[in-house]
């Protein structure tokens, strides 16, 4: 299977997770919302009551305490015997709602069958406690000053009704259970009096009801949009590691499949040499005549273009050869120190013939004294020859090739090519640096080559830390550069014997200030 029928096939799996994914997500969302009674996802109800047990669980110590203290500032006007009783079951209410919501977040992770049981179970408790408060706002204080009592269950109801709010925001219309029943209650009293200020105050009792109503309404929808957005995003995170997985294990087969590529033609390379070099001789043999003279005309031709394509055949497979070594990882640097200028300079001398047969002019200018490099001498042999072929390929007749070399301004040395070729459009230059990459200019033209040139020069200079630059404009021409690092660069040392002359100038220079002293 070709990489790319095989990331065609990883591109339709990844689409129909996807599409598999939305649907299901989908699917459940409207199932959950038919199935719940209140219109939210059933999930969402879940997080919300796990919500609602949670905030009860917590208020456990904190509601007898504030039970506790309402009891004793009311014992004081309707007896301590009523209010320890009141105290007592009011406590025990508390007490079982909080074991209740305890039981449920244990159970809560078994599923979401349990949520329409367990919403009952605390309805009925709710209703437990609105009897609680509503015996408090319903048991008056008969012969104590009705005013200063009235204000002591108007305060009461009052944070009751706010605690409320806090604690079984997640219930919604529910909660009006618990705090209705108790808040209505003592409203009647105070309007039964016919009282104007405590007609007021019932009055108010009634507003603060709806106002922590609306106020629950609003914290829970609130709440809700942050478990929507969380569910969201988990779901986002799980679409992404699976888009991830499957990504991974197409770039893993990819890599797999280049590498055995890679090496399957590293491994065929005496396989595919031997017979080319035996034509190779053997017409070489013909086209000379070493065993007589070939009688036909046309027979010489087809030698020679025999021996010229097994040479252009070589030539093609060593550079296959070359990359495939590299990317297979078994190109082995055979590093020593070198001096830059003359591996140019010689490798100009092997193209120079070729340059003066097609009327091309090649300039050469390198710096004096440059300090040897540690490199490849063949590596570096290669890269000059593909650039100068390169140029030479697409200068015209008449043109001109700039050879240089240089220091660069942070002490590395580089060597760029010139020409004054037809160049290369902007968005063709990733295709030329690519493995058997050929732009426009190169295809019309039918110049021949592979189009690993450039790609082993690239992965030649990145074995060598090094950098390799193209820069083209359209009928102005090219310019391509190869830069080493000052890693690279030898520095010059100085002489044994000159250190040794330093020492003993230093030496003589502090005898004389001991003896001046």
């Amino acid at each position: 299977m070709s990489i790319k029928t095989s990331n065609r096939i990883d591109k339709n799996i990844v689409d129909r997770t996807r599409k598999r994914s939305a649907t299901a997500v989908l699917v459940k969302d409207l199932r959950q919302r038919i199935t719940s009674s209140t219109g939210v996802p059933i999930a969402f109800e879940s997080e919300l009551m796990v919500s609602f047990a949670e905030n009860h669980r917590n208020a456990f110590v904190a509601m007898p305490l504030f039970i506790a203290i309402i009891a004793v500032i009311a014992g004081g006007y309707i007896g301590y015997n009523v209010a320890a009783w009141w105290f007592l079951i009011t406590s025990l209410v508390y007490g079982l709602l909080a074991r209740l919501c305890h039981r449920y977040i244990g159970e809560a992770e078994e599923g979401e069958d349990i949520l329409p049981r367990w919403r009952r179970t605390f309805l009925l408790a709710q209703l437990m406690v609105a009897l609680c408060w509503s015996i408090f706002a319903l048991y008056g204080c008969f012969n104590c000053g009705v005013d200063s009592y009235s204000i002591i269950q108007f305060s009461t109801i009052l944070v009751f009704q706010a605690i409320t709010m806090m604690l079984s925001y997640a219930f919604g219309s529910s909660l009006l259970i618990t705090s209705a029943p108790p808040t209505l209650a003592l409203s009647l009293r105070f309007m039964l009096t016919y009282e104007p200020a405590h007609m007021m105050i019932g009055g108010i009792l009634l507003g603060s009801q709806a106002f922590f109503y609306l106020m629950a309404d609003r914290f829970k929808l609130s709440v809700l949009s942050i478990i929507e957005h969380k569910a969201e995003k988990e779901t986002l995170i799980a679409e992404l590691e699976t888009a991830k997985s499957i990504s991974e294990e197409a770039r893993r087969r990819a890599e797999e499949a280049n590498l055995a590529k890679s090496r399957f033609l590293a491994t065929m390379s005496h396989e595919l040499r031997t017979p080319l070099n035996a034509i190779l001789g053997f017409s070489e043999v013909m086209q000379e005549e070493v065993l007589g003279p070939i009688g036909n005309p046309s027979y010489k031709e087809y030698v020679a273009d025999i021996n010229n394509s097994g040479k252009h055949l070589l030539n093609v497979i060593n550079e296959i050869l070359d990359l495939s070594r590299i990317e297979a990882g078994r190109q082995e640097l055979q590093e020593e120190s070198i001096r830059l200028a003359h591996v140019v300079e010689e490798a100009h001398h092997m193209v120079q013939l070729k340059a003066k047969n097609k009327g091309i002019n090649i300039i050469s200018q390198f710096e004096e004294n440059l300090p040897l490099i540690w490199a490849d001498e063949r590596a570096v042999r290669q890269i000059t020859l593909n650039l100068l072929s390169n140029a030479l390929k697409f200068t015209p007749t008449g043109g001109t090739i700039w050879l240089k070399v240089g220091w660069t301004s942070s002490g590395g040395q580089y060597m760029p090519v010139k020409d004054t070729g037809p160049g290369i459009p902007e968005e063709e230059i990733p295709i030329v640096l690519s493995s058997f990459g050929q732009g426009s200019i190169a295809i019309k033209s039918a110049e021949q080559g592979t189009g690993l040139g450039l790609p082993i020069v690239q992965a030649l200079m990145h074995m060598h830390d090094g950098k390799f630059e193209l820069k083209s404009k359209l009928r102005e021409g090219t310019e391509v550069i190869a830069t080493f690092p000052r890693s690279r660069v030898l520095e010059v040392m100085r002489p044994v014997q000159s250190a040794v002359e330093d020492a003993r100038e230093k030496r003589r220079s502090v005898l004389q200030m001991r003896r001046s002293r």
